[in-house]
Order: C-alpha cells, then sequence, then structure tokens
C-alpha cells in the first residue's frame, strides 16, 4: 500500500510556486485518488509540461502494479487485409473491388498458422483483418470451433467492432445475437480496434462509412454482458484536437464504469506511411509520453495501459513504462502487417520472451509473464539468458 511520503518528487513539483494552479489541484486530487474531470483532462494536455505529467503516472502506475511489467506470448492471424471500408488513415487493407495486392486465407490456410506452433508455449491466438463480404460469421464461427477444437488450451481473442458490426448487419442477427454465437463458437475476448477517435467531427474525416462510436460502445458492452473482457484503443496524433481525445477517453471511462469489462487501454500512434493521409505529420515522441501519461490519469477505471510496442519501437516503449505504461502487449509474430505497413518502428515485430523480458529489465522493471486476461504466469526478474536467446 503506498501513500504520499512514498512519492516526495511529486510532493517536491506541488510546492512549485510557478506551477499552474489548476495543475496544482490536479496533482492534489491525483494524490488523493480523485477523479479527474473532462477540464482537468484538457488542461493536462494543455498545459502539463512532460515531467510533471510523467511524474503523476509513475505515481498511478506504481500504486497500481508497482514495477511489475505484463506481456503475453501470442501470435496473430490476419485472415484478409481485403476490406469493403475506406479508412484514410489505413495502410493496410485493399478494397474488396481491386483485390490485386491483397491476401484472402481460408479455414485450412488459418489451422496451419495454428499448427506452426504446436509444442510452443504460447496462450493467446490475437485473430484480426479487414472486413471481407465473403468472410461472414458463419465462417469465423467455424474458425473458432477448429482452433478450439484443435488447441483448448489457446485464448481465442479477435475481431474488432467494425468487423463484427459488419457481419452481425449481413447475418441480420442483433449485436447480443451475434455475439453470443461467436462466444458459444469459442471467442474468450477482442482486441480493442475501430475506435479511432469517437467524435463524429473526426470520424467523418477519417473513417466515415464504418460503424460509429454507439455502435462500437454498444458491441463491447454486448461481449461484457456475456463475461467477456475487451480492450479498448486510440488513434491518436493526426487531425483530432487535445479535447477529441478527452471526449473519446470519458465515453470509455462511462462504459467501464457500468460494465467493469475492459482490460486494458491501449493509445495507437498514427504512422502516415502509404495512405490518404501521408500529408499529416506524425506526432513527435514528446507528445507520445504526454498522451500515455494524460491516459494513464484520466483512465482511473482501467486496471491496464499498453504500449503497443511494434508500432511506437522498442527505445520509445521502454520510455513509457515510466509514463504509466504497465504492459507492452506480447512477443508477436512476424506474420503481423497492419502496423509494419503504415511504416511502424518495427517492420519485423517479433521478440522472443528472453528479449521482451530484458527490455523492460533494462527499463527498470519487473517483466511478468501473463494471459490475455492478466492472471500471472511467471516472474522474470532474476531470470538468467543464454546469449543465444537474447540474439534470438
Amino acid at each position: 500500500m503506498t501513500t504520499r511520503n512514498d512519492f516526495p518528487a511529486v510532493d517536491i513539483l506541488l510546492q512549485d510556486t510557478r506551477l499552474d494552479k489548476g495543475l496544482k489541484i490536479i496533482g492534489e486530487k491525483v494524490l488523493s485518488s480523485e477523479r479527474l474531470t473532462p477540464e482537468e483532462g484538457l488542461l493536462l494536455f494543455e498545459k502539463g509540461e512532460l515531467g510533471f505529467l510523467g511524474a503523476l503516472a509513475n505515481l498511478v502506475r506504481v500504486r497500481m502494479h508497482g514495477d511489475k511489467t505484463y506481456f503475453n506470448r501470442n501470435f496473430h492471424i490476419e485472415p484478409t487485409n481485403v476490406c469493403v471500408f475506406t479508412c484514410k488513415f489505413c495502410s493496410y487493407s485493399r478494397l474488396y473491388k481491386n483485390r490485386e495486392e491483397g491476401w484472402e486465407l481460408s479455414i485450412d490456410e488459418m489451422m496451419d498458422i495454428v499448427k506452426k506452433y504446436d509444442g510452443q508455449p504460447v496462450t493467446e491466438v490475437h485473430i484480426v483483418g479487414g472486413v471481407h463480404p465473403k468472410m461472414n460469421l458463419d465462417f469465423f464461427c467455424e474458425l473458432l470451433s477448429k482452433i478450439r477444437d484443435y488447441r483448448p488450451d489457446l485464448h481465442l481473442k479477435g475481431f474488432t467492432a467494425v468487423e463484427l458490426d459488419y457481419m452481425f448487419r449481413k447475418a441480420k442477427l442483433t449485436i447480443d445475437e451475434g455475439m453470443r454465437k461467436l462466444h458459444e463458437a469459442g471467442l474468450q475476448s477482442m482486441p480493442g480496434g475501430g475506435a479511432e477517435i469517437f467524435h463524429p467531427d473526426v470520424r467523418v474525416q477519417i473513417s466515415h462509412d464504418k460503424v460509429d462510436a454507439e455502435g462500437w460502445l454498444e458491441i463491447h458492452k454486448a461481449a461484457h454482458k456475456l463475461g467477456m473482457h475487451t480492450n479498448a484503443t486510440m488513434l491518436y496524433g493526426h487531425v483530432e484536437n487535445y479535447w477529441h481525445r478527452v471526449d473519446h477517453m470519458e465515453r470509455l471511462r462511462n462504459l467501464q464504469d457500468e460494465t467493469h469489462g475492459f482490460n486494458t487501454f491501449i493509445p495507437l500512434k498514427f504512422r502516415n506511411k502509404d495512405n490518404e493521409m501521408s500529408h499529416v505529420p506524425e506526432s513527435s515522441i514528446i507528445e507520445d509520453l504526454k498522451l500515455y501519461a494524460v491516459a494513464r490519469l484520466y483512465m482511473d477505471n482501467f486496471p491496464h495501459l499498453k504500449a503497443y510496442w511494434p508500432m511506437l519501437g522498442r527505445n520509445t516503449a521502454q520510455l513509457t513504462l515510466s509514463f504509466g505504461v504497465n504492459d507492452l502487449d506480447g512477443t508477436i509474430d512476424d506474420t503481423t502487417k497492419i502496423y509494419s505497413m503504415a511504416g511502424s518502428e518495427e517492420q519485423t515485430p517479433s521478440m522472443n520472451t528472453a528479449q521482451l523480458a530484458m527490455l523492460i529489465r533494462q527499463a527498470g522493471r519487473r517483466p511478468v509473464e501473463r494471459d490475455t486476461v492478466y492472471n500471472e504466469i511467471k516472474d522474470y526478474t532474476e531470470v538468467e539468458f543464454t546469449e543465444e536467446e537474447l540474439a534470438g
């Protein structure tokens, strides 16, 4: 149990007479574990200096998790990059009517990916991709059932709300009916993709033709009602303003108050390679770190804050561990193309357990392997690795 006395650096910051009065009030509220208002969230973005934000966010992180930093052993299946939607920020999808550069995997081909991991201690398969009109609800229910029957120890995590909205509408099922069918087929949790920025003023500019904020939230709410845990994301650093970010986080925080079904909040950095928004400059590392810190302070009912290391790069991911982050996702597999095609720092995003654990240890944190729902599997703080393991 931490107390105010455990964070003398924060007390020193709050005693600085030059500190904005509003920021001082926020700092005192954080020390007292009081919820921040939307106006205070906006003030943190507009006036909070990086050192101030980092000190407060680290306080919350340590209070919640100590020095633990979580990761899991997972691999991805990306059924297709063919998509009926036209998100301007997307470098990954290929339109259904122009599929020359696209891929479409059969169920057998996806099962071959699963079989590649026979005998390996992976705990999760993450299934996400484009929205293909021929890959309907029955198709994915069959895939889930086959993976579950072949390897029942794997946690099946899959499908963004964007994919699910299309599947359910095409099947003429309600959200509750569709979620129940997938859950019965084996789906155990959902990723948080497709949230982008909820506010319609931004959404109409970057992803006008896919599920809106209300639909996204209703799908996650339906999953939570079935006892499924989900994640939530926010695509930042493009055409949105600070208040759009706060609005987005407020909507998520409100649903979490109601359902308690979200595990993790994952800010996703906009990358501008080979998409219709290539003219938009990417955010700086300072802005990235500010965003993570504010997210940790504002999203007080989200137990975990994740930095997706393939998108940020390994060095920046390490830095986020001092700005509220307590999860770096997983070891992943180099078949993940969604972010590498957008110009992410990691073009072949794969680290083994030894490399990821050492990345965390080098940042002064304790690497702890988890399963999808954050049951702890193994603490790697004292584990010794061979040169071969670290070399990959």
